[in-house]
């Protein structure tokens, strides 16, 4: 039997534990390692979930300190288990565990996908902030406007208890509060809920899909609703992927985000509005390159606000998603769009007005620049930028978010919410290749 470390970020690796180690007696998971999100370490997976084999769970330990546990816990394999990742990084952390003596792993979909008994479409991405989610809301659209139940799943964040996140389902906002979301969870569950379809997360995701397709308010098909540039967890009878021309080459340079385009059925080709023609083409020879059969949607995310006159002439501060900026590594977001597009004086730099949590942030990752992410993944970051945001001396706010950021914390400033959806360009549309699907799986659509 051998000894297996899984190097992680409260997500895949739970997944990959659950689908290939958890029943498997030829391996033994003696510890998960944690990077990315804060707080994480120093926690145990359940014995509740770990199943049989692990009656006292399974320890959760800081990535930085991998050598030493390969050496304390006499590892035999590692397994790299997270998503957004330079291919750099993951050799770097390749070359780590082979020079502490073990073996380096990376599970693929044939291991690690579940079937589910409904059609089902995957949404997936080459890198964070592509667009994806506004990609499924409007997959999600175009089959509810042909009277199909649609049930989305959405990549897991579970951040809290973990026995009590094992299915989460979501319907209404309240249900939000209920689960104790944090902001960056808040912000990928609440856009399917105000717009009337059920969304399922959590930790166990057989046991989720089982859930889905069973869910009281009935099921035509499961939309899976990825997150970071992860594979999807189930098995896709569709596979759609997106792509950000603002970060040209990630997609063939950022693991696993080449796997989704490669895997790709279609690819849509995101933000065209806002992005270089130069990159846009750049963009195109490459995914010609990986995959010449895919089908080719061009879109764009135009954008709209509250109020253009809060930002007009005025010094702004520019809150932006917050995995979008720090792991997603982009520069600017649909809160700095906004304030070039509806004429700011100026974008206010928050960087000295951080503290606690956010400071430890810009700290991390350095290339934020002039734009202050909306951590959230406890109560002290939701404090720390409550606290930030009252500091900058700036005359207005622009919340980049895909929330009402006003809900989670009080921006004292005058403030206007920016809010964006994928809009396709000529043709194909994703109207066509969802006509189709729903042809190929003789889905009964209701008479309207």
């Amino acid at each position: 039997m051998q000894k297996v470390i899984i190097i992680g970020a409260a997500g895949r690796d739970f997944h990959n534990f659950n689908t290939f180690f958890r029943d498997n007696t030829d391996y033994q998971v003696v510890a998960f390692t944690a990077a990315q999100i804060p707080d994480i370490d120093g926690r145990k997976y359940p014995p509740e979930l770990a199943g049989k084999f692990y009656p006292n769970g399974i320890p959760i330990f800081a990535e930085d300190d991998l050598e030493k546990l390969i050496l304390e816990k006499e590892a035999d394999v590692c397994v790299f288990s997270y998503s957004d990742i330079p291919y750099q990084r993951v050799m770097n952390v390749s070359a780590r565990v082979n020079a502490a003596g073990a073996s380096f792993m990376l599970l693929g979909p044939n291991d690690t996908q579940i079937k589910s008994n409904k059609p089902l479409i995957a949404v997936c991405a080459t890198r964070t902030g592509c667009g994806k989610s506004q990609t499924s809301r409007r997959v999600i659209e175009l089959l509810m406007a042909r009277g199909l139940k649609v049930v989305a799943i959405r990549h897991p964040m579970p951040y809290g208890d973990l026995v009590k996140q094992k299915v989460q389902r979501y319907a209404t906002v309240e249900d939000l509060a209920y689960h104790q979301c944090t902001i960056e969870e808040m912000e990928e569950y609440e856009p399917h809920v105000v717009r009337g379809n059920v969304i399922y997360a959590g930790v166990d995701y057989q046991a989720i899909i089982e859930a889905a397709e069973n869910d009281p308010d009935g099921c035509d098909v499961i939309l899976w609703d990825g997150g970071n540039n992860d594979f999807s967890f189930y098995r896709p009878d569709l596979l759609i992927t997106v792509v950000d021309p603002h970060r040209v080459n990630h997609e063939l340079s950022y693991y696993p985000g080449e796997v989704n385009l490669r895997m790709a059925d279609i690819v849509v080709i995101n933000k065209m509005d806002s992005a270089a023609p130069e990159d846009i083409d750049k963009l195109r020879a490459n995914i010609a390159q990986v995959n010449p059969t895919a089908t080719v949607i061009d879109g764009a995310s135009p954008i709209h606000v509250d109020d253009p006159r809060v930002i007009k002439d005025k010094r702004v501060l520019v809150i932006e998603d917050g995995p979008t900026l720090t792991h997603g590594e982009m520069k600017l977001g649909a809160g700095t769009v906004a304030a070039l597009k509806f004429g700011a004086a100026e974008i206010v730099d928050p960087r000295d007005y951080a503290v606690g949590k956010l400071a430890e942030t810009y700290r991390i990752y350095p290339n934020i620049g002039t734009l202050l992410p909306a951590m959230g993944y406890g109560d002290e970051q939701i404090h720390d930028l409550q606290a930030t945001i009252d500091q900058v001396p700036c005359d207005s706010v622009v919340i980049g978010t895909p929330i009402d950021l006003n809900r989670i914390v009080k921006i004292n400033h005058p403030n206007t919410r920016v809010y964006y959806d994928l809009q396709e360009i000529g043709q194909p549309t994703l109207d066509d290749s969802i006509k189709e699907f729903i042809n190929s799986h003789k889905l009964k659509m209701a008479t309207l």
